[in-house]
């Protein structure tokens, strides 16, 4: 498991250099458009980006120009120089030079906060800061591109031009990002899944809603039967729940207060309003309070393939990573308070062992905790919260597994552990979670007869080893670059026949490796066995089996592996036990 976690310091200090570059990127436009409307311009992971109103469409020359005039205003290095204002005069300040966006972000500051705006040369623009000492001292950058963005993200609201840039402290820096820029780009899943017929989406059906290709199911139904052997083999108990269910659920669960704003519309049937579930947890806890329970009956292990509809704006959908229909490795145990600890230990370990499976190396473990200040977005119950942290905490003090801390990245009623990857832009991305919640169970009256003959609470720990299919699957095909490990890959092994005369034995290659259980195609086309190769390459099936006379008479196959490697006329029975022992 790796750790890249960047000191402090050196990333508040690259964060202020590319909070500045997206001052003077503004300062550039401003030159080349005068009558420019300024949005917003914040520092991102590897550089900057802002948003205008412009009176015309950036073409890609545009892009040159404003870089060049970004360089000019970087050697001319000019301080910035802080200053504030009372609210109203900047307010009556930005209306008077026709800056509405900065008028209404001035308008919606709450009272008594700080006006404060940065004076560079003979630019000055709206912002809290921090930035660098002066234009001069930011580091090597370079503008990316322009793309469309709305106002506050409201597809309602202007439609404005975002240029994107990056920033980084040295030219070194700069060329290991764009190198992983045109790694991720040909490890990308939407390119990917298009080439290898993994997925698909159509506009009929809608944004958000993939439709899985059977090349693509079949990576999604081993990764399901994988983890569904692994659960039953731990100890849980699988079922089946609906994926809509009446708006009174989530309102005893508290997700119509917390999480309303990710659900789809209701739908009026009979005089009684439903929903598309966000969540399964709800309805594990309806088969949970199905039966009494005893502490001996304690912990009860409930897991699904549960399907969720969480509502995402278009902008912000992105191939299978990001969907509005997503099928979660979900999981819910029921527990009595001495076996929390233990319980979320055995979740970890699942985690572990599913990624070395997976052949995921680079992860990191983030506690996202609560914000005590935010009485609206978390539940208010202070003892609860340092309860279920200090478990947390305890956990990876006995497994022995470095970790960081997040406060306001738990979940509404408990903290949790997130699991991070990487993904090819070197960006963290929350994959796994285990949470452990004594809310719901509160909400919902949840109880078991204690070993004393008194009802207790149980305690409520949500877990999701692999995440959805849908991102698990996205994430895997930039990690293998679509040449999946033979025990996953959706074709395992082709057989060309080179002429008409080898297919009666192609097929009988065929239908043997079938018959063992494994993923085989016949290419009987009559097409030149270099074309079929060539072909199988590209669609990156790990084994090609190229059969003639000498392999019918020996009863061989000339194995080829993706990549090119030739390893020759293998015994059919010797490249069957291969098999066998690398999908085992």
């Amino acid at each position: 498991m790796a750790d890249n976690s960047q000191p402090a310091e050196q990333y508040a200090e690259i964060w202020k250099q590319r909070h500045t570059a997206a001052h003077v990127l503004a300062q550039a436009v401003v030159e080349m458009f005068p009558t420019a409307k300024l949005a917003i311009g914040p520092p991102i992971d590897d550089g900057f980006y802002y948003d205008f109103d412009l009176p015309r469409t950036l073409t890609p020359e545009d892009l040159v120009e404003v870089a060049s005039r970004m360089k000019r205003i970087k050697r001319d290095n000019h301080p910035l120089v802080r200053s504030e204002k009372p609210r109203e005069e900047a307010i009556a300040w930005e209306e008077e030079r026709g800056q509405p966006f900065k008028a209404e972000l001035i308008h919606d500051l709450p009272e008594g906060e700080t006006i404060s705006f940065y004076t560079q040369g003979s630019f000055t623009d709206l912002c809290r800061g921090p930035h660098v000492e002066s234009t001069g001292k930011i580091g090597v950058f370079k503008l990316a591109s322009v793309a469309g963005a709305y106002w506050r993200g409201d597809e309602k609201r202007d439609q404005l031009q975002r240029i994107y840039g990056y920033l980084f402290d040295t030219q070194e820096e700069m060329d290991a990002h764009l190198a992983r820029l045109e790694e991720a780009k040909r490890r990308d899943h939407k390119v990917l899944g298009k080439q290898l017929g993994l997925f698909a989406n159509n506009g009929t059906i809608g944004p958000g809603l993939p439709l899985w290709l059977p090349k693509g199911a079949t990576i999604r139904r081993v990764l399901e039967r994988h983890i569904v052997d692994v659960e039953l083999a731990s100890g849980y108990s699988h079922v089946y729940t609906p994926q809509l269910a009446k708006v009174d659920l989530y309102k005893i669960s508290g997700h119509w207060e917390h999480y309303q704003d990710g659900m789809f519309p209701v739908m009026k049937i009979e005089n009684e309003e439903f929903v598309l579930r966000p969540m399964n947890c709800p309805h594990h806890i309806m088969i949970y309070q199905n039966d009494a329970h005893s502490y001996r009956d304690l912990p009860v292990r409930l897991a699904e393939l549960g399907t969720m509809y969480r509502y995402e704006k278009s902008g912000q959908l992105s191939g299978l990573s990001r969907v509005r229909a997503m099928t979660l490795n979900d999981a819910h145990i029921f527990c009595r308070e001495d076996q929390v600890v233990e319980e979320v230990k055995g979740c970890i370990l699942m985690v572990e062992a599913a990624y070395r499976k997976l052949g995921i190396t680079d992860y990191t473990y983030r506690l996202s905790l609560h914000d005590p200040s935010n009485k609206e977005k978390y539940v208010d119950n202070p003892a609860l919260w340092e309860q279920a942290e200090g478990e947390l905490r305890n956990v990876f003090k006995d497994l022995g597994l470095p970790y960081y801390e997040a406060a306001g990245e738990a979940a509404f009623y408990g903290p949790k552990i997130d699991i991070q990857l990487r993904n090819m832009l070197g960006k963290e991305e929350t994959v796994s979670t285990v949470q452990v919640d004594r809310h719901l169970p509160k909400q919902f009256g949840l109880d078991y007869t204690g070993e004393d003959g008194h009802k207790h609470q149980p305690v409520m720990i949500h877990r999701g080893i692999i995440s959805t299919m849908e991102r698990m699957v996205a994430f895997l095909i930039e990690h293998y670059a679509g040449v999946f490990p033979t025990w996953l890959a959706p074709v395992q092994a082709v057989v060309l026949p080179i002429v008409d005369r080898h297919k009666e034995y192609a097929q009988s290659v065929t239908d043997k490796l079938k018959a063992k259980g494994f993923r085989v195609e016949l290419d009987a086309r009559n097409e030149k066995v270099g074309k079929k190769v060539a072909e199988s390459e590209v669609q990156k099936i790990p084994y090609m089996l190229v059969v003639g006379d000498r392999d019918a008479a020996a009863g061989t196959v000339s194995v080829r592996l993706h990549g090119g490697t030739d390893l020759g006329a293998i015994p059919l029975d010797d490249f069957i036990a291969r098999l066998v022992e690398e999908t085992a």
